[in-house]
């Protein structure tokens, strides 16, 4: 069984490079376009048709298709962002760790489609990246943040980062949080390890409004964002459970 389990992940590997070399290049062609759009769905739909995951949703609450938001998720591991992406029905631009710009390619697609890359290591000029595309305008677009900064390698979640509550704060946005489970058990989230096809639960949680807040006050919102998660992450385990048994 392993070794079966290790060729599919060889190959599989193979093939989700040239489809993200593939991809990326026909999304930085297109920019931010709609067409972007749905090539990035079709990358995160391959990427785990390849590991074997099935994504079950579910939403705690309608978000209005006419509304901004911004996303906070926990992190577990590398499939966290193409399960996201399968299910989410609006357009939105991920705040990413720098050190992904530098991949060939890759980098420069996500740049052209309005994707904002972070140093996490400097506060100041991560918010001023993130206000930049700000500024720039959403036009219907929602932000994403994964709050703990990295992936998780344990079942805890790590402190959240306050830069998910800033950019609310200053758009006016309310946030939404968003818990992945099961992910972990597909692809781990460091270090080499094979593909073990199973069940991943992507829920939304009720979307956290940001009024009566002001920006001095974005530690309680981070904590707010932090204990919602908290909440949706044992529905999205709920969900792993029942689709196993199933």
């Amino acid at each position: 069984m392993i070794v079966v389990l290790f060729l599919r992940t060889v190959f599989g590997w193979f093939a989700i490079l040239l489809a993200t070399l593939g991809h990326a290049f026909l999304i930085g062609l297109c920019g931010e376009s709609a067409a972007s759009e749905k090539l990035l769905r079709n990358w995160a739909r391959f990427f785990l048709w390849i590991a074997g995951a099935r994504v079950v949703a579910q939403h705690d609450a309608a978000l209005d298709p006419g509304k901004s938001y911004v996303f906070v998720s926990n992190h577990t591991s590398n499939l966290d962002a193409p399960a996201i992406l399968s299910v989410m029905d609006r357009p939105m631009r991920f705040i990413a760790k720098q050190e992904l710009k530098r991949i060939p390619l890759f980098g420069w697609a996500a740049r052209r489609m309005g994707h904002v890359f972070i140093d996490r290591g400097n506060t100041q000029e991560s918010t001023k990246a993130i206000r930049a595309r700000i500024e720039r305008g959403l036009s219907g677009m929602s932000l994403f943040f994964f709050a703990e900064g990295t992936r998780s390698t344990t079942d805890d979640l790590l402190p959240f980062k306050k830069g998910a509550a800033v950019a609310a704060l200053e758009t006016g946005l309310d946030c939404v949080p968003i818990a992945v489970a099961g992910a972990r058990d597909v692809l781990k989230p460091k270090g080499l390890s094979v593909f073990r096809p199973g069940p991943v639960a992507v829920a939304f949680g009720a979307p956290i409004p940001v009024a009566g807040h002001s920006i001095d006050q974005r530690d309680a919102l981070v904590a707010e964002q932090r204990g919602a998660v908290e909440r949706v992450l044992a529905e999205a385990r709920a969900l792993v459970s029942t689709a196993r048994r199933g």
